[in-house]
């Protein structure tokens, strides 16, 4: 009877180690697909490929340059306009 239980446990030790062995390759297939290094313009092609599809409408949006003598109350300027960015 202890035979069998002995037995019984070795099969099951090794499956779990057949199944383990499985998950670790499978985990090393995935490293490397995501090691592969993308570039930064094909990542932002592929999000706003995305968005688009989604129904994401991308804003544009124009720079205003002021004729102030400083940053700080251009900056101030900005911030406290409640102006929208664009008009459509």
């Amino acid at each position: 009877m202890a035979d069998d239980v002995n037995a019984e446990l070795l099969a099951a030790v090794k499956l779990l180690t057949s199944r383990v062995e499985e998950l670790e390759t499978e985990i090393r297939g995935i490293k490397l697909l995501n090691a592969q290094n993308v570039p930064e313009e094909t990542m932002v092609a592929i999000a706003a490929a995305v968005a688009a599809y989604l129904g994401h409408r991308a804003k544009r949006r124009q720079a205003h340059f002021t004729r102030s003598d400083s940053w700080q109350s251009t900056t101030r300027r900005s911030q406290h306009v409640h102006a929208p960015l664009h008009l459509r």
